[in-house]
């Protein structure tokens, strides 16, 4: 078994634990609508006098509109562009931190801790721009390297090609972004510390054990990429 960073790097189906990590995602969806669109904000004021309720529901509804597109791409990643095995543990962690910054931006975003919305504006739709380019970039990077890899020519080579030229963890890159954006359309700056807290994981604990498992893994042929390419963010690192 090859586990890099905390996951497990062998291949294999593991059907049963992606299938319940969708399942227990889409009762977090669930969850999230109920709060939104179905009166739970309001009655969690009310039960745990939380603040004042649901006040800003066109935010609310915006941040529930984006936990909907990630749990889409969540669903392709898990049942297509995924060849690695997924674990029983990172099933149920992965859960637990999705439901923490799924419920916990609604919560955020939909005014229950202020007093009143705060308007739309133009940081907003630049932040909704992120999210949606973050989610392009994260998913059309992964879809590019399995269409490469699906070809037998390509077996046992290392992809360097599409969007993965400009980083060789774009696909990282693309999570750190949307999830900048998704922060940002809180309208509460001090949620930046998630996608903040996100790029030093991949930098200091996720990236360097891939590294090493890439080059046992490539040999040569990765260390010729690394050498060219930045390891996260395009021009930069």
């Amino acid at each position: 078994m090859a586990s890099t960073g905390g996951l497990d790097r062998s291949h294999g189906s593991s059907r049963p634990q992606k299938a319940v990590f969708w399942g227990l995602h889409f009762a977090i969806i669930l969850l999230c609508a109920w709060l939104v669109l179905g009166g739970g904000l309001d009655k969690l004021a009310g039960w745990f006098e939380l603040g004042t309720g649901l006040v800003d529901p066109e935010r609310a509804q915006i941040l529930l509109a984006c936990a909907v597109i990630y749990f889409l791409r969540h669903g392709l990643t898990l049942f297509y562009l995924l060849a690695r095995r997924v674990d029983w543990g990172e099933t149920f962690g992965l859960t637990a931190f999705f439901a923490l910054f799924e419920i916990g931006l609604i919560l955020v975003g939909s005014g229950i801790f202020r007093q009143g919305p705060i308007a739309i504006s133009g940081l907003d739709i630049f932040a909704l721009v992120l999210f949606l380019s973050g989610s392009f970039v994260n998913t059309a990077s992964e879809i590019q390297r399995k269409l490469w890899k699906q070809e037998p020519s390509n077996k046992g080579h290392c992809y360097t090609g599409g969007l993965f030229g400009y980083s060789m963890h774009i696909n990282y890159f693309g999570d750190v972004v949307l999830f900048t954006g998704w922060c940002l359309l809180t309208g509460s700056l001090w949620t930046l510390g998630l996608p903040l807290l996100m790029m030093l994981m991949f930098m200091f604990v996720h990236i360097p054990p891939l590294d090493q498992y890439l080059a046992e893994r490539y040999g040569e042929e990765f260390e010729v990429y690394r050498a060219r390419t930045k390891r996260l963010i395009p021009f930069v690192w």
